[in-house]
């Protein structure tokens, strides 16, 4: 993806690491296939593509690029929901990467800006994929409450890139009005 993203635009000056996933696999029953899935895409991927949009920056001499990984409010607090703390788990460490993140990019002396945009519950196909064997499940999970909208996220994207080149935004956590944690 980068060596194309090289190709066709000669890099990256910002990188917005947005994918994500869930099983609905306990930790004292899970499948251990699950758990490396959601380990694989929520934490290692993100990383790699972390490091490549740097590598992409630091090659080009971009000193103003800016790196933003989309977590979750499960990345700062426990449900108690056992479908989910696995995944829970994954989004605390994308807390974590985004802050060590912030370090190396401080030590290399560099003003790539690390960002970590955690929303509660968002209408998206999220729900639908994670219980995608109980539609009746699925569908209950946006029922209670208004959820935040894909566009609450992206203009959050926005608010951050907006930000003057020596501010540094590091988290924001957002959630719906009516969500209680």
């Amino acid at each position: 993806m980068f060596a194309a993203i090289k190709a066709q635009h000669s890099g990256v000056d910002v990188c917005v690491n947005n994918a994500g996933l869930a099983h609905p696999e306990p930790l004292l029953s899970g499948k251990t296939s699950a758990w490396k899935n959601m380990l694989d895409v929520n934490i290692v991927a993100l990383s790699i593509c972390s490091r490549e949009a740097y590598q992409s920056m630091k090659e080009r001499k971009i000193d103003d690029g800016h790196i933003i990984n989309l977590n979750s409010m499960c990345g700062h607090r426990v449900l108690p929901n056992a479908d989910i703390h696995f995944y829970t788990g994954t989004k605390y460490a994308v807390t974590a990467l985004t802050e060590g993140l912030r370090q190396e990019l401080r030590d290399a002396k560099t003003h790539i800006r690390a960002t970590c945009i955690s929303p509660g519950l968002v209408e998206t196909e999220f729900a639908p994929r994670l219980y995608s064997q109980n539609a009746e499940k699925a569908a209950s999970v946006y029922s209670y409450y208004k959820a935040l909208e894909a566009l609450d996220v992206a203009n959050a994207v926005v608010y951050v890139l907006s930000a003057p080149p020596h501010v540094q935004i590091g988290d924001i956590q957002m959630r719906s009005v009516e969500q209680v944690s």
